[in-house]
């Protein structure tokens, strides 16, 4: 989880930052003294939550968390102040929470317990999915997956991008081979790929990566930690990496993730 925070108060920030280290020592935590400098680390590296201090020369939180919805609509926003009128403006933006001073560590577990934008973890994937720039596919640790077939690659590609969506041999083999007949001999060359691919995930323990039916396949989304994923619920870290780049080395990913 990364959290940024923000107060020009220097021993506000302190004890604030302090607060959210103690409550989730797990998180990533950066504090600032300018609330413009918390907007810039949300836009270039992205934000789970932002703690804000309303009350602030210059760029007001309220002002700020307008801001940061607009990087990200999705953004957990928390307010802090030790003025309660502003109450009104903090939930008309929909804010997760709202902490009055001085913050205790006890304040700050309540309110990441109760996220208006639940922050889900991956820790039940199969599979880490690489989809912006060139697609990749890899082990929980970070192990490159290695399939045989580069073509047995790209159908898991396809797969991955229809999102869940079943698709058939046929709808694989327009996509993959565009310009060329679908016959028998296409038909039988895509069954080969297909077991190929189920071969490589087998290896690495993923072969639930996949659903398989008579005539249909699709991944299962449950069990992948993938960035395209990530983008489509507007999780930060996902927006802020996607630098108009989607499967790279596959024409068909050109327009298809236009529809997107």
């Amino acid at each position: 989880m990364k959290i940024l925070c923000v107060d020009d108060e220097p021993l506000m920030l302190q004890m604030l930052e302090m607060a959210i280290k103690e409550a989730k020592p797990d998180a990533d935590v950066t504090a600032f003294d300018e609330p413009e400098d918390l907007l810039d680390a949300a836009k270039e590296g992205g934000c789970d939550v932002a703690f804000l201090d309303i009350h602030m020369s210059g760029m007001t939180g309220v002002e700020l968390a307008k801001a940061l919805k607009g990087v990200n609509p999705k953004m957990n926003i928390i307010f802090v102040t030790g003025f309660s009128e502003y109450t009104g403006d903090a939930m008309a933006l929909r804010a997760s929470g709202y902490i009055m001073k001085p913050v205790t560590k006890e304040a700050v577990e309540e309110e990441l317990s109760e996220l208006r934008f639940p922050i889900v973890p991956k820790s039940n994937a199969l599979l880490k999915v690489q989809c912006f720039g060139n697609f990749d596919v890899f082990t929980p640790d970070g192990t490159p997956v290695h399939f045989e077939r580069s073509r047995a690659k790209e159908i898991f590609a396809y797969l991955v991008h229809r999102h869940g969506s079943s698709c058939t041999i046929k709808e694989i083999a327009a996509a993959l081979f565009e310009d060329e007949p679908y016959d028998k001999k296409q038909q039988g060359y895509i069954q080969t790929l297909m077991h190929a691919m189920m071969k490589s995930l087998k290896k690495v323990g993923a072969e639930a990566a996949v659903n398989k039916s008579y005539n249909s396949l699709s991944v299962n989304v449950n069990v992948l930690d993938c960035d395209y994923y990530r983008f489509a619920e507007l999780d930060a870290g996902a927006v802020n990496a996607y630098a108009n780049e989607y499967m790279s080395q596959y024409y068909w990913a050109d327009f298809m993730f236009n529809d997107f």
